[in-house]
């Protein structure tokens, strides 16, 4: 109790100093400072002290605390005597500056686990007194591990397989790092040290597998490895191997070859023949039978091969069978191969050739395909072009010539030419000079589609007239155009009862011709039902009606006239045309 009051005076003593000096001292800057270290290594304990303008150090000491709360002088620095080490710290100690009085720091070369504790540096100045830095030390133990291998046998109990032991300060930790299967098991003893054991069943399987022991500690950055592998020892496995299977008389140079497992490695091996000793001539050779002169036929029989290892023995036998000749060799296994890797490359290459096959079958019928498409397409389109080229020249002219009323009008002979006062056949004015084969009046400068002299009775005749000489001017300038461009209707090749025909109206006061329907297939126009024909012939000696002879010549060449009705000749280029304008 004594200690222990003295002990927190002197604290509060030192923490009141403490407060009056904080800033004097460069290192350490606390007033209590903890520092760890490694045996067998050097520590250094920090102390230095700035002195200020006017004051100076005189003497430096480093006390150690004892466990009973005294302290024991370790060294001593006088800035006139030198310095002074003391005890047992005589050669363990020294001072880290050539000049102790301005740094203080204490360095211990070799650092003992005794040296832990409690460190006291004091400066003593002038005028200032007294001033200190305290400094507990923690040393710390590598770890010192090692493993003990355990030697098994197959067929033992569960048991231990191998051992770890390690003594460290701070206590270190024991793992295992395997792919066996058993378990571990920690045990800690007085004096800080640590055990580990690893337990399993053996077998032969486990001989030489991995079994590291790890050792884990705070001094260490990482675990330290300690290798080992497991021993399991069992008993030899014997075989007998041969170059040949075929044994007959004369056969130089034969041999037997014992092959043994095991661990340990079997060093004793035994040979026999039919449970005795063996023939002349034959020696043990190692592991291997040497028959030392040509084979004979009563070397046949039973040889046995016995090995011994320190846990067990192994023994095989093997019967040899002697023949008065060798066995004949059909087929070499070369010639066999051969034939297999022939046979296999036939097959891969035939697999390739179908492979083959199918694929550019494949791509056939997809071009093909592909093409036909294509050709449909184009027909199509080509269909299409012919389509637009027939309207195209139909309607250069203008709509149907044998649906509408108005194209029918320009291929029929006008009615108001038959109901005309210059009509050759009914004249209206017998007075006239108009006739086909005289001359026209010097006067007269306009005629008709036919070549004859227009009479004009009055200026409202004289207007109508001319009204209607354009009209007919327009209708021959179009009936040229398209016997010219067109060869679907003037060349029509179509049967007249294909060709829906239907009167029309005409637009002119005169009798009316009548329907007469279709023309039956078979039917041919009448030669005395195309009146015009006299006409062209007569007009024809006229100079100045070669445009209205032309008109009749293409009205002959491509028409008849029946019933008073125009109708198309029959030709083999012929296009049905549908009375709303499509190609059937």
């Amino acid at each position: 109790m004594e200690l222990t009051g003295q002990r927190a005076k002197c604290l509060a003593l030192l923490l009141v100093v403490a407060v009056c000096v904080q800033g004097d001292f460069l290192e350490p800057p606390q007033l209590v400072t903890s520092l760890r270290s490694l045996a067998e290594s050097q520590t250094r304990l920090p102390c230095h002290y700035q002195v200020e303008e006017g004051q100076k150090v005189v003497q430096v000491t480093w006390y150690k605390e004892l466990p009973d709360g005294s302290k024991d002088q370790i060294i001593t620095a006088h800035f006139h005597d030198g310095h002074t080490e003391f005890g047992r710290y005589s050669g363990r100690v020294r001072f880290e500056s050539g000049s102790p009085t301005e740094n203080s720091a204490l360095l211990i070369p070799n650092t003992e686990e005794s040296d832990e504790g409690s460190y006291t540096c004091r400066i003593s100045s002038f005028p200032n007194g007294n001033f200190e830095r305290h400094i507990t030390l923690t040393v710390w133990i590598l770890p010192i591990a090692s493993v003990e291998p355990v030697i098994l046998v197959e067929g033992d109990s569960y048991r231990v397989a191998a051992s770890c032991r390690a003594v460290g300060r701070p206590l270190p930790s024991l793992s295992w790092d395997t792919d066996l299967p058993g378990q571990s098991q920690n045990r800690t003893f007085e004096g800080g040290s640590v055990s580990s054991y690893y337990s399993l069943h053996p077998l032969r399987s486990m001989n030489g597998k991995k079994l590291d022991c790890m050792v884990w500690h705070p001094g260490l950055e990482q675990p330290r490895r300690i290798s080992n592998s497991l021993v399991v020892q069992y008993p030899p496995d014997a075989t007998i191997s041969t170059a040949t299977g075929d044994w007959f008389v004369g056969l130089e140079k034969a041999e037997l070859v014992c092959v043994s497992g095991g661990y340990p490695k079997p060093q004793n091996i035994t040979w026999t023949w039919r449970g005795g000793a063996l023939p002349d001539g034959v020696s043990v050779v190692g592991g291997k039978l040497v028959f030392g002169r040509a084979l004979r036929m009563n070397d046949s029989g039973v040889y046995e091969c016995v090995v011994k290892n320190n846990v067990g023995v192994g023994k095989t036998e093997y019967t040899m069978t002697i023949t008065e000749t060798a066995k004949r060799k059909d087929d070499s296994p070369v010639d066999n191969q051969l034939l297999i890797i022939i046979g296999a490359s036939a097959g891969a290459l035939v697999l390739v050739l179908v492979i083959v096959v199918l694929l550019v079958n494949r791509h056939h019928r997809h071009k093909n395909k592909k093409l036909e498409k294509e050709l449909s397409e184009k027909t199509e389109e080509m269909n299409s072009f012919s389509r637009q080229a027939s309207f195209r020249r139909l309607n250069s002219v203008s709509t149907d010539p044998r649906v509408q009323a108005e194209d029918y009008a320009l291929l029929r002979v006008d009615s108001r030419m038959k109901n005309s006062q210059l009509s050759l056949e009914q004249p209206i004015y017998k007075g006239s000079q108009s006739t086909l084969g005289g001359k026209w009046p010097p006067g007269v400068v306009e005629v008709d589609e036919l070549g004859r002299p227009v009479v004009w009775h009055d200026g409202r005749e004289s207007l109508r007239g001319a009204e209607m000489d354009r009209e007919k001017e327009e209708r021959r300038r179009r009936v040229e155009s398209y016997l010219k461009s067109s060869n679907m209707s003037l060349d029509s090749g179509l049967p007249s009862s294909l060709v829906p025909l239907k009167a029309q109206q005409d637009d002119v006061v005169g009798p009316r011709e009548p329907d007469l329907g279709h023309l039956r297939e078979g039917d041919s126009p009448h030669e005395e039902d195309w009146a015009p024909t006299q006409l062209v012939v007569e007009g024809h000696e006229d100079d100045e009606n070669s445009s209205s002879y032309q008109i009749s010549e293409a009205l002959t060449n491509h028409f008849y006239l029946r019933n008073g009705l125009l109708r198309p000749k029959p030709h083999s280029n012929a296009i049905l045309l549908h009375t709303k304008g499509q190609i059937i």
